[in-house]
């Protein structure tokens, strides 16, 4: 085995034992343990970022691979998740965050490792509207499954069932962070949007319109749902709803249309 693939078992190995670290005192009267959970998801962390060093960077350039880019969108989630869950109660995201990383390393294992799409690292424009995407991405994902612990909160509250919710952060709480997130989101988003139109040739073209079209709507929803909750009180399941629908455009804009070309049609 060469490096590359005993840093992903590693990875994989390390984001399982967090999950489970979790899942397994989640409903437990003492909970999860944040110095276990915490411990092995730092170290995935440290580990996946090792690995992406690894694959992403290479000599002057920057490979933006479908598969790097659906890893390095995994981690920034992972690594946001787990800052969050230093502080706040996160025992409903956490796990499910570091399942999906873990199962995704393994999916990506599988795909073939021919498909490169390198990036001159000193085109400014194209780094930076990349990076506000990407970004903006991994946040509304977080956002969205903050939507999720929202009503999960709220349904087990409304039926009465406290032991469910003992160890999960407040309702209010969990409803003010969602919206934080969604704002800084919401904003990236807007700003790769400007960048790419101002300073990307090729940004409005036929083959590349769809992908435009789709983050355009994406982006107006989550600006529509921000305007609800501030103008009319927007929560709950209206957002969850809207989330999902917005959050399911976004990744058909930039994963769909390549994992098409890159696997289904090469």
């Amino acid at each position: 085995m060469d490096v590359t693939n005993i840093l992903t078992f590693v990875v994989v190995i390390l984001y399982f034992l967090a999950a489970i670290s979790v899942f397994s005192k989640l409903f437990h009267p003492s909970g999860p343990n944040p110095k276990v959970y915490l411990t092995f998801g730092s170290l995935a962390i440290i580990c996946h970022s090792l690995l992406l060093s690894k694959t992403i960077f290479v000599q002057s350039t920057v490979d933006l691979s479908l598969v790097n880019v659906t890893s390095l969108v995994s981690f920034i989630i992972a690594f946001s998740v787990t800052l969050i869950a230093i502080r706040f109660k996160a025992n409903l995201i956490i796990p499910v965050v570091y399942v999906f990383a873990g199962l995704l390393q393994i999916t990506l294992g599988f795909l073939p490792e021919d498909k490169h799409l390198a990036i001159d690292a000193s085109a400014v424009s194209l780094i930076a509207h990349i990076s506000f995407a990407l970004l903006a991405y991994a946040i509304l994902v977080i956002a969205t499954l903050y939507a999720f612990q929202v009503q999960y909160i709220n349904y087990k509250l409304k039926s009465k069932n406290i032991a469910a919710v003992n160890h999960l952060p407040p309702l209010m709480q969990v409803d003010g962070q969602l919206f934080s997130l969604m704002l800084v989101g919401t904003i990236c988003l807007f700003s790769s949007q400007v960048i790419g139109a101002l300073f990307i040739d090729g940004f409005l073209a036929s083959e590349n319109l769809h992908k435009t079209l789709l983050s355009f709507v994406a982006l107006l929803i989550y600006v529509a749902i921000l305007w609800g909750h501030h103008s009319l009180g927007w929560r709950g399941y209206r957002v969850l709803s809207l989330s999902l629908i917005a959050t399911g455009l976004l990744t058909l804009s930039y994963f769909g249309s390549r994992f098409v070309k890159e696997f289904l049609l090469s």
